[in-house]
């Protein structure tokens, strides 16, 4: 855990705020945003970086998700609920993004060493117990077997999952990213990624195995805490625990780095058309 604290405490901490962008904003330019600052991070023209983000009514896919053997099905029922879809490029399985789930991401250099991944797990899992320390609460780290998206840091309060962790390592920089259902019903959440699933594999035996979701053990955290938390709420909490890590500047992309986002970000889409049936 020394090891992780130390990931936190950074001389400098670039915070780039995307949490009120709105629905224009579109998933692939998060995922071609932490690229970019991966490279930056990682090439030591960036001190190390925290972005925020939220998307409107969004399913995040993995690439495992893109094998379904009815895929085409499982994603006409998605559109149908309202909601747009991508593959994303680090590790998982589908996830639910909505104005009431927030996403977060460090992005932090390659020492000499390395960065061992469950360090960088273990960096995200304190950030989020020491933004709510003042809830009389433990926030456990395992997988919540019936969750979607299950991973060994799998976050929960009671046994109910409230966020899930990925990683993206790229050019010397290591994104860690989180979502956390904030506010709104987690179990409906996850009903939409059960039916998804139901519909893309229609009781198949696949090669890989998917998650058998029991929409009951997931949960926002203002379910979880009793309390109505807005997303505005724990991006303070956010800032105030990464200030008492270091020093906070706030800014966006650099000028010089709009140019290696256009690259990512055209290489998102690139990845997306591979990945997804044509309409």
């Amino acid at each position: 855990m020394d090891e992780a604290l130390h990931l936190l405490r950074q001389e400098r901490w670039r915070l780039i705020d995307q949490s009120a962008v709105g629905p224009h904003f579109h998933a692939l330019q998060s995922f071609a945003t932490d690229d970019t600052l991966c490279e930056g991070v990682g090439s030591g023209t960036s001190p190390a970086a925290a972005r925020s983000w939220v998307h409107h009514r969004t399913i995040v896919l993995g690439i495992q998700d893109s094998k379904l053997p009815y895929l085409k099905d499982g994603l006409q029922y998605l559109e149908q609920q309202g909601y747009q879809y991508i593959v994303r490029n680090s590790g998982g399985l589908a996830v639910v993004l909505d104005e009431g789930v927030l996403n977060l991401s460090l992005i932090l250099p390659e020492a000499e060493k390395g960065i061992d991944i469950n360090r960088g797990y273990e960096a995200m899992w304190h950030l989020i117990k020491q933004m709510f320390s003042d809830f009389a609460i433990e926030i456990e780290a395992r997988e919540i077997v019936g969750s979607y998206c299950p991973g060994s840091y799998d976050l929960s309060i009671g046994g109910r999952k409230f966020a899930g962790i990925s990683q993206r390592r790229l050019k010397r920089g290591v994104a860690v990213q989180i979502y956390l259902c904030v506010t709104g019903s987690g179990s409906e959440r996850a009903e939409l990624i059960r039916k998804f699933y139901e519909l893309g594999k229609k009781g198949e035996t696949t090669k890989f195995a998917f998650p058998e979701i029991q929409p009951e053990v997931m949960a926002s955290l203002s379910e979880l805490l009793g309390t109505p938390l807005s997303i505005q709420d724990v991006m303070l909490r956010f800032m105030t625990v990464l200030s008492k890590n270091g020093q906070l500047i706030p800014g966006q992309l650099y000028p010089e780095e709009f140019e290696l986002f256009t690259r990512y970000y055209e290489r998102m889409i690139e990845r997306n058309s591979r990945f997804l049936p044509e309409a």
